[in-house]
């Protein structure tokens, strides 16, 4: 009797420490698998859509990825150029806490003019169509701003042990920077047409105005009307939206017009 209950303690306590390892095991491992999920849910956000993009736009037909690889280089020569301009004419605001420069930070979106300089050099020297000519520097260069500006935050922060709602709305913003730069590349290309009609360039060049101011303006309107961060990218994709519905509707007015 006596052996019989020394062995079922001990069958007991061997299920006891048993099921604590296994605990133990199952509490490592679930936030290495969770937060590589949220990882892989957040680059497919992020990243699937240019693929889609690209493949259901008719680029991959044309063999036009070495000419997207060129214009997400002419997008690192551009940002290079504008950071050593920013960083000799505008240097760092020192004024109070709360203080929005509104001068200083306007001719740092100024600046900005160099990426309409650098679609126009793109397609200037792609040949074809103005929808290939669009398609191609619209693609290379949001691809560039996306690798450089949310690759490794993603990767970093994304998979982290803590979930933060920042990097899905890192991923929604690329979504968002594809469509803005789409809408850009037609209106500089429509702008730089020479048979552009009279009544065509004041919206074209609102447009043009609005692309290039677009980030200053939703800073603007988060600092005044304090906005949060899901209602600030709300904002920016009407915002986004509005642009290129407009763009898309000069652009298909143009070309069937000719």
């Amino acid at each position: 009797m006596l052996g019989l209950a020394h062995n079922q303690s001990f069958e007991c306590a061997g299920r006891e420490d048993a099921s604590k390892l296994v605990g133990e095991f199952a509490s490592v491992g679930l936030p290495g698998n969770m937060t590589l999920f949220h990882f892989g849910n957040c680059f497919a956000l992020a990243y699937f859509p240019y693929f889609i993009t690209y493949k259901c736009s008719g680029l991959s037909e044309y063999n036009a990825f070495w000419r997207c690889v060129q214009a997400g280089a002419t997008y690192l020569f551009v940002q290079l150029c504008k950071m050593l301009f920013l960083a000799t004419f505008f240097p760092t605001w020192e004024g109070g806490a709360g203080v929005y420069d509104f001068v200083g930070e306007f001719m740092k979106a100024t600046v900005d003019l160099a990426d309409l300089l650098g679609l126009h050099l793109v397609m200037s020297r792609n040949a074809g169509k103005g929808e290939y000519k669009i398609m191609v520097a619209a693609m290379g260069w949001s691809t560039a701003e996306l690798v450089m500006s949310r690759c490794i935050p993603l990767w970093v922060g994304a998979r982290g042990i803590e979930f933060d709602w920042k990097y899905i709305q890192m991923s929604f913003d690329s979504n968002i920077s594809l469509v803005h730069y789409i809408a850009m590349a037609a209106v500089v290309w429509m702008f730089t047409r020479y048979d552009l009609p009279k009544s065509f360039r004041l919206p074209v060049t609102v447009l043009l105005g609005l692309c290039v101011y677009k980030a200053f303006l939703m800073e603007l309107f988060v600092h005044v009307f304090l906005l949060g961060s899901w209602t600030a990218l709300l904002v920016k994709a009407v915002l986004t939206g509005s642009i290129s519905l407009c763009s898309l509707f000069l652009f298909v007015t143009l070309v069937h017009s000719n």
